[in-house]
């Protein structure tokens, strides 16, 4: 096949949906590998690929934040200029509105203060790019 044949197919191709999570990326490698098919010819169409497949997407998703608005980048610049070793809860409650819109996520207030040091420095992860830009 010459150059441009293979560059035509490639074209005609259709494009698979980026993975949403790791079980969406190992369906892809076992169906190009065609681990997939020789499955389904030994156990059948219900061999709990998909359900497999669901659950790894649910535990391991591949997540991209959101753009901070710009009242919550306000927030978080008066918040991260303050050097402070507690947090009341109206501060935790602000935090987590932003961390879950950002993320995606449904994070409840919590009183374990790991967790919200994990959320203040997910967040602060994202709000440094913007500084950085």
């Amino acid at each position: 096949m010459r150059i441009k044949e293979i560059q035509m197919a490639k074209r005609g191709r259709p494009r698979s949906k980026p993975s949403e999570g790791l079980g969406d990326t190992i369906e892809k490698i076992t169906e190009a590998t065609g681990i997939k098919a020789a499955v389904k010819w030994l156990a059948g169409d219900d061999c709990g690929c998909e359900a497999r497949k669901e659950k790894l997407n649910q535990i391991f998703r591949y997540s991209k934040p959101k753009c901070l608005t710009e009242d919550e980048h306000t927030w978080l610049s008066t918040w991260y200029s303050r050097n402070l070793h507690s947090i009341r809860p109206d501060e935790q409650k602000q935090l987590i509105a932003i961390y879950n819109r950002v993320f995606g996520l449904k994070q409840q207030m919590t009183g374990c203060s790991s967790c919200i040091a994990d959320i203040n420095n997910r967040l602060k992860k994202v709000f440094q790019a913007y500084e950085a830009n």
